[in-house]
């Protein structure tokens, strides 16, 4: 087990849904922004570092039959499948890696608001948008949630790469081309405030 996967399982072994900092109780930003790459309820759609989200929930709730949540820990996946009961048969659930895991089928929309900040050595980012590249069809949208420049410099006792619009694209590539850019000042459940910064991106072709 990577050093990765052993710190996020004993932070979903250890802390409850909505004991941590970036519990979401409506991904409001996320679904306006999925909804804006694609009407089509039977696109196929994957969450990256997903977790414990409850973004799967508000995605089968709104018809989207092709969804799938990517995590490093099968402590946070357990915590979603749990909540969503029956529905969660609905879900490809993937424990991977997102740096080395090889993508079995392309998605029409990749979104990621947990797992990219967390990117900070140059090479991890690079083998991210490997995978990225080969998993996301041509005219797909990519959909990636960072802390803003002016977001925290730790989250989870890690260093974050924070970015934003034009840090993004530079990662991402000339084939990804910038559609929308949004800010977030995301309230914690402990009530303090993390600004996020959101772009939306096209594969090009």
């Amino acid at each position: 087990m990577s050093d990765r996967s052993t710190h996020w399982e004993h932070v979903y072994a250890t802390k409850g849904e909505a004991e941590v900092s970036w519990f979401q109780d409506s991904p409001a930003i996320s679904l306006e922004m999925i909804r804006a790459a694609t009407g089509d309820h039977a696109a196929a759609i994957i969450d990256i570092g997903g977790g414990a989200s409850r973004l799967v929930d508000a995605l089968l709730q709104q018809g989207y039959r092709d969804v799938a949540v990517l995590d490093l820990s099968a402590n946070a996946l357990d915590a979603a499948k749990q909540r969503l009961g029956g529905a969660a048969s609905m879900v490809d659930w993937i424990v991977a890696d997102a740096t080395t895991w090889q993508p079995a089928k392309t998605y029409e929309v990749w979104h990621d608001r947990a797992a990219f900040h967390f990117l900070t050595d140059p090479r991890d980012r690079a083998a991210y948008v490997a995978r990225l590249r080969s998993a996301v069809a041509p005219g797909g949208h990519v959909i990636i949630a960072t802390f803003a420049p002016d977001g925290p410099e730790k989250c989870s006792g890690l260093p974050v790469q924070r970015h934003d619009s034009a840090s993004l694209a530079a990662d991402l590539g000339p084939e990804f081309e910038l559609i929308e850019t949004r800010s977030e000042v995301h309230h914690t459940p402990w009530d303090s405030t993390q600004a996020f910064q959101f772009g939306r991106f096209r594969k090009r072709g």
